[in-house]
């Protein structure tokens, strides 16, 4: 009994002990690292309230939070009066050519973006030799070989060729269909459907989140209901999530959330809706309509959740406004059909009608709304920041006319803004737990090709409008739920594993900021600018903006979904 009392003791002693070195350890009193933020105001990312401290970082991990004043390191950044967060995740990003051409990234550093999301219908692979000629033989001023076959081997080529942010996609239900139907408009066979189902397989398998459509745009159009259920079953057996721009953001809003919420349903996973919204001022009573009808879905155990940026513009192409089924067939095809006087007659007819059975973001908004803003061909150019109607006047034809005319002119759909939105709807969204942001956008900077067109400000300004507009200066919502929704939202929702968060064992990715400075100043007029208030950005441990200038490092990785190491297989699917 003696004996057994003793050893208790001791258990208890050695317990105590071993709880005393773990607090020693957290206090980190007297600790060396490789780098310590000092006196920063910190938000861990969770929703939590600000609390006044350092962090501490080795290698490419967080190590510390809190009092580390007797503590040591290599190198020591002042944050006095900044707040230090998590990097932010940036759930839409048209970043994939731009990175390849200039891997700063700096209209999304500069705003505090240390991971891009890729992948709203279409994705860099997997690919065909047809395919990988055509994207080669339609690109605009910024020209590359594509030398990669899979979305893992591009993900990996920009990791290897250095790029600041880190990097992760879904794979596009497009490249897919396109892979194994091209541009043509009809439904897939059994067989196809297989072959496609493998590739998202063999995506899934390399690291990619889910699948991602975007419906509105031909050939993407061209697919039903069944065709997505049976892609998102591939992706859901491996784990995966499901995020879409909707068939239909305007007349038919309502019924294209329920097809995702369909297929969320039927495939048996977590579903997203890309920058959600309400298009064209007939339908902005919809959107409270929406918002109850997904926050039943989630009360009912369905993970539906949506992102958004903050503009009540939107920006696309003119293909937005001009009939999918005319656009089979890739560009070449399109404008060829255009030129047919049977079928342009009859585009020319549904672009007129209020509701022709696809979105006409054009009519929804109004053609004195909607402004041309990126050419491929030069002696259009001086066209940029002029609305359709404005160009239709100075040809003497009608808009629709104008917008058939520019596309085969341009060999391009031609970047285009919509303005589209309500503020009030911002307003709500921006109030929703459920929402996190995208810019929607491409990484850019003001010199060289970038100039070469306009832009929508979102690509400059997304994340730093809401930090400055929306929580300082009109208290929409706090900065620490602003933050949470910019951070561990989306980490917890893609699935990415220790991202998102300020807490020892995360990866080192943070954003520290003057909370009184940040802001977005791009306009529609002068897009090209950038966020300002942003003083320091790391990205794994490394600093890739410092006192507000790149340092010349890069250290983005290619980001791959949480658990994709357990190889998923086609016949796991339940046909």
């Amino acid at each position: 009994m003696f004996h057994r009392k003793i050893q208790l003791i001791f258990v208890v002693l050695l317990a105590v002990f071993i709880s005393s070195c773990s607090e020693n350890d957290t206090d980190n009193t007297a600790a060396h690292y490789d780098k310590i933020i000092r006196s920063g105001i910190i938000h861990d990312g969770l929703g939590s309230p600000a609390i006044e401290g350092d962090v501490a970082i080795n290698d490419d991990r967080i190590i510390a939070v809190g009092d580390l004043q007797n503590a040591t390191a290599d190198e020591e950044i002042d944050a006095t009066g900044l707040v230090v967060s998590p990097g932010f995740i940036n759930v839409l990003s048209w970043s994939v050519d731009s990175l390849i051409h200039d891997g700063r990234s700096m209209s999304e550093l500069k705003q505090g973006v240390t991971l891009e999301v890729f992948g709203e219908g279409t994705s860099m692979g997997p690919y065909t030799e047809e395919l990988k000629e055509y994207e080669e033989a339609n690109q605009g001023d910024i020209k590359f070989d594509i030398t990669w076959t899979t979305l893992g081997e591009y993900l990996t080529f920009l990791e290897n060729k250095g790029i600041s942010p880190n990097v992760a996609s879904f794979v596009g239900a497009t490249t897919v269909r396109k892979h194994e139907i091209g541009y043509e408009n009809r439904l897939p066979t059994p067989e196809e459907t297989r072959r496609m189902q493998q590739l998202v397989i063999d995506a899934m398998n390399e690291g990619a989140l889910g699948v991602g459509s975007s419906l509105i745009y031909a050939p993407a159009s061209y697919s039903d209901t069944n065709e997505l259920i049976a892609l998102n079953k591939a992706a859901s057996v491996c784990g995966g999530s499901y995020i879409s721009h909707l068939r239909s953001e305007g007349n038919q809003f309502e019924e294209a959330v329920d097809e995702l919420i369909t297929i969320a349903r039927e495939a048996n996973l977590p579903a997203e809706i890309y920058h959600l919204k309400a298009a064209g001022k007939d339908n902005y009573h919809k959107m409270d309509l929406v918002i109850d009808r997904i926050e039943k879905m989630r009360a009912e155990g369905l993970d539906i959740r949506a992102n958004m940026y903050s503009y009540t513009a939107g920006s696309t192409g003119l293909d937005a406004m001009i009939p999918p089924w005319i656009q089979e067939g890739g560009i070449d095809g399109w404008i060829k059909n255009m030129q047919d006087p049977e079928q342009r007659a009859k585009a020319l007819e549904e672009m007129q009608m209020d509701d022709a059975g696809w979105e006409n973001l054009g009519r929804g908004s109004g053609y004195e709304n909607v402004i041309t803003v990126g050419y491929k061909n030069p002696e259009l150019r001086h066209l940029t920041g002029k609305t359709l109607l404005e160009i239709a006047e100075m040809r003497g034809t009608t808009p629709e006319e104008t917008a058939m005319d520019l596309v085969a002119e341009d060999g391009s759909r031609v970047g285009t803004i919509y303005f589209m939105m309500s503020e009030e709807n911002i307003r709500k969204k921006l109030q929703l737990p459920w929402v996190s942001f995208g810019s929607d956008a491409t990484s850019q900077a003001p010199e060289g090709v970038f100039l070469n067109s306009s832009t929508h400000p979102r690509a400059y300004g997304n994340f730093s409008r809401v930090l400055g507009k929306y929580v300082r200066d009109e208290k929409v919502l706090t900065l620490s739920d602003a933050i949470r929704r910019m951070t561990s939202l989306p980490a917890t929702n893609l699935k990415l594993k220790d991202r998102g968060v300020l807490a020892p064992g995360y990866f080192a990715d943070l954003a520290i900021f003057d909370p009184q400075e940040i802001a977005d100043v791009a306009t529609f007029e002068e897009p090209h600018q950038y966020a300002v208030g942003m003083v320091h950005v790391f990205v794994n441990g490394i600093q890739a903006l410092k006192d507000g200038e790149h340092t010349g490092n890069f250290s983005g990785r290619f980001v791959k979904r949480a658990g994709y190491e357990n190889q998923c297989s086609i016949n796991d699917l339940n046909l």
